[in-house]
């Protein structure tokens, strides 16, 4: 079964930077295109990017453009999500998803929080 595992998340101040990982296992990770997601208390969970199976390709929501970078690493069967120039509104806790629509496999999440 698809395992999710995400890390690297914590306490920031604005304008600081994280870089957020998550271990897949479980299926064939680079036949996958792969999602990032995020979810602030009491508010719907949020597509954040997207990379595909190769890497070669990549979405974000418009509000994390030019500050977010996803990327994959196939040999080690991980996203990454870097996160620059980090804004409150950026607060919550982010999960990495398979991109399939049928599955509902999530991981733990990790919690990324803005503050001064």
């Amino acid at each position: 079964q698809v395992q999710l595992v995400e890390s690297g998340g914590g306490l920031v101040q604005p304008g600081g930077s994280l870089r957020l990982s998550c271990a897949a296992s479980g299926f064939i990770f680079r036949a996958y295109g792969m999602r990032w997601y995020r979810q602030a208390p009491g508010k719907e969970r949020e597509w954040v990017a997207t990379i595909d199976s190769t890497g070669r390709r990549t979405n974000y929501v418009d509000s994390v453009k030019g500050r977010f970078t996803i990327s994959r690493d196939n040999a080690k069967n991980t996203v990454y999500l870097q996160m620059n120039s980090l804004k409150p509104d950026d607060t919550g806790v982010y999960y990495c998803h398979i991109d399939v629509r049928e599955s509902d496999a999530w991981g733990q999440g990790t919690q990324v929080t803005v503050s001064s």
